[in-house]
């Protein structure tokens, strides 16, 4: 009987245990304490998973590695690109300030042969080898000025050549992507945009016809290679509020520079702005225009 007697108030000890545990609970998720946090392997998981969170958040992206300029040449000739920008690029009406500067920082000796390395500074275009050229200083300075580039900017370069041109885009746009067709020309020009310092600089060898479109849409889009029509896929990759130029004409004929704006609608308008005398471009372009084309 005694024990029987005991039952009841084992019974009443349970609820007690169990109505003390509830209101714990119910102080504990008041509270507002992660169950998480509470737990010291979990909390850990927790700021793991938080970290992973912000580094990879868009807004959070540490910015675009920039143009070094601790490679030598660029304390080589300085008093030479200094008078070239006054001489043969102010005194012709550029006044963008970043233009200007990025004309006085990139040594242009280091991106000709060693052939040429006297005449760099010149007011003329100089051979670079596999029958390409580099751009007279003004035409160079005058392209990059129509493109309106910020630090912002994402750059499409038809036509690599030795990397010059790139590599003034660089000194002011977030991004330059360039294409060049003659194999042995990308691979010189990737190395050597690399040792001079362009970490911002992509190179790919391959017909620029077809652009680049994993990378695009592009704020601008230049080309250094006369083509007898615009590809459509360049224009295609143009973003809205984006600018163009480009040599266009026949090898042997009329070229001109044309310049071409899209609008925030999608709306293309181009014009002529300087007759020009470009290598041809190579490649898809040189075949007869498709259907789709005309």
């Amino acid at each position: 009987m005694a024990a029987k007697d005991r039952k009841p108030n084992r019974s009443r000890d349970h609820l007690a245990a169990l109505f003390f545990l509830v209101v714990l609970l119910c102080l504990w998720l008041a509270s507002g304490i992660s169950w998480k946090s509470s737990l010291p392997w979990m909390a850990e998981a927790q700021n793991a998973e938080d970290v992973q969170k912000t580094a990879t958040a868009p807004d959070d992206q540490p910015p675009p590695s920039r143009p070094t300029h601790q490679h030598l040449s660029f304390n080589e000739r300085v008093e030479e690109r200094q008078a070239m920008v006054f001489q043969q690029i102010q005194a012709r009406d550029i006044k963008d300030p970043n233009v200007l500067q990025a004309m006085r920082t990139v040594p242009r000796h280091a991106f000709v042969p060693s052939s040429q390395e006297v005449h760099a500074y010149r007011d003329y275009p100089l051979p670079i080898g596999e029958g390409q050229t580099i751009s007279q200083p003004y035409i160079v300075a005058f392209m990059t000025e129509a493109l309106r580039l910020d630090p912002n900017s994402t750059v499409l370069e038809i036509g690599t050549g030795s990397g010059y041109q790139a590599a003034v885009c660089a000194e002011i746009a977030r991004h330059v992507y360039t294409i060049e067709i003659v194999e042995p020309l990308a691979t010189e020009a990737a190395q050597r945009l690399k040792t001079l310092g362009y970490p911002n600089v992509y190179v790919r060898a391959g017909d620029g016809y077809h652009g680049w479109p994993e990378k695009g849409p592009f704020d601008a889009i230049i080309g250094t290679a006369a083509a007898k029509r615009i590809p459509p896929a360049l224009l295609d990759q143009l973003a809205p509020g984006g600018r163009m130029i480009l040599p266009v004409g026949n090898a042997w004929g009329f070229q001109h520079l044309v310049l071409i704006t899209k609008d925030l609608g999608g709306a293309l308008r181009r014009r002529q702005v300087m007759p020009v005398r470009f290598v041809p471009m190579t490649g898809q372009v040189q075949q007869p225009a498709e259907a789709s084309e005309r």
